[in-house]
């Protein structure tokens, strides 16, 4: 009977060697870069450092894999508009994607573009459009088009703001006036007399120093740190609406190889993520209105009649934008209508109801 206790003991301390052995040859050190185009002084690339990865290194303790972080920003491995590109490569891993920059390779991402006076909330935005991710294949497919996995953290954009050398009490004030916007916000400017240029947040400030410019559209939250006020000091408030501006994506065959653990990790932290930037987000924007106003800008608000005005100017540009993809295979029409009926149904009042002219 000694003899059987002593064997039995020993088959179970091998059992034990060979568990302990076969967990320590499924755990392993990942080796993943993040990339971002824009730097750290942006507040979604801040999150994405100090937000996004502590949370992924948390929820994976104790689960035997580790992720190894390199962090590569400000264009260090790839510019405002390139970052796709990067991670689609495998330069990079994971990556802030600026959907705004990608209109082409990420259409129905930027319905908010060509939807402009629907919701100046942005926490709300972000939501609708990454529960979207969630539910529509049309909003999956065009990431998996380009060889990525949409992990979350959408990057919600405070309402839209016009900064200039001019003031601006009616429209007719910006006639002839080169005005930098970002990737389809451009169409915002048509039937106003401007001239739009497309452009971004990285080159903004010198682009309205040297006279490439005369103003910009563009929101509060960067627009400080950027110190745009000093070249571009009346800030008016159209009532653009607040944007969807992209998220956080992955390689999606680095992404499929990982262990399920992981890549539960991944998402869940994104989501974390982008519940941090907008808390952190909705605290700063009156606050940084106020310090730009206390630094000698002059800051003011159109009216209703105004923002109609201005409004009912522009082109459809939303219904052209459908029609398009809709040719392209890609749902367009239908893309938009889910949309503005989500954010009617949340309360939105939109100045006009883009899906139903």
């Amino acid at each position: 009977m000694n003899k059987a206790i002593v064997a039995s003991a020993l088959g179970l301390m091998g059992a034990a060697v060979i568990a302990v052995a076969s967990q320590s040859a499924l755990a392993k050190d990942i080796n993943a870069t993040l990339a971002a185009g824009h730097p750290p002084v942006f507040r979604w690339v801040k999150h994405a450092s100090k937000t996004f990865i502590p949370a992924v290194n948390k929820a994976l303790e104790g689960s035997g894999h580790t992720i190894k972080w390199k962090e590569q920003y400000a264009g260090s491995l790839a510019k405002v508009g390139s970052v796709l590109e990067a991670v689609e490569e495998g330069l990079a891993e994971v990556g802030l994607v600026s959907t705004v920059f990608e209109p082409a390779k990420l259409s129905v991402q930027n319905v908010t573009y060509y939807t402009p006076f629907t919701s100046t909330d942005a926490t709300a935005i972000s939501k609708m459009i990454d529960d979207l991710h969630r539910t529509n294949k049309d909003f999956q497919k065009t990431w998996h088009e380009n060889d990525l996995e949409y992990l979350g953290a959408g990057i919600g954009i405070d309402d839209y703001l016009l900064m200039s050398k001019f003031p601006v009490k009616s429209i007719a004030d910006l006639k002839g006036k080169k005005i930098g916007a970002p990737g389809p916000a451009v169409n915002w400017l048509k039937g106003t007399g401007a001239v739009g240029v497309s452009g971004n947040l990285t080159t903004y400030y010198n682009e309205i120093k040297t006279g490439v410019y005369d103003g910009v559209i563009v929101f509060a939250s960067p627009a400080l740190p950027g110190k745009l006020y000093e070249v571009a000091p009346y800030i008016t408030r159209i009532g653009f609406g607040a944007q969807y501006a992209g998220g956080i994506a992955a390689n999606k065959d680095w992404y499929d190889a990982q262990p399920a653990v992981v890549q539960k990790a991944l998402k869940s932290a994104a989501e974390i993520d982008r519940v941090a930037y907008h808390k952190d987000l909705e605290a700063t924007v009156v606050k940084f209105l106020a310090i730009m106003k206390s630094k000698g800008a002059t800051v003011s608000d159109v009216d209703e009649n105004f923002r109609k005005e201005w409004a009912a100017g522009m082109d459809n540009a939303a219904k052209v934008w459908a029609a398009n993809l809709d040719k392209a295979g890609k749902n367009g029409t239908a893309v938009l209508k889910n949309y503005m009926n989500a954010m009617r149904k949340a309360g939105a009042t939109p100045v006009r109801n883009w899906d139903q002219e």
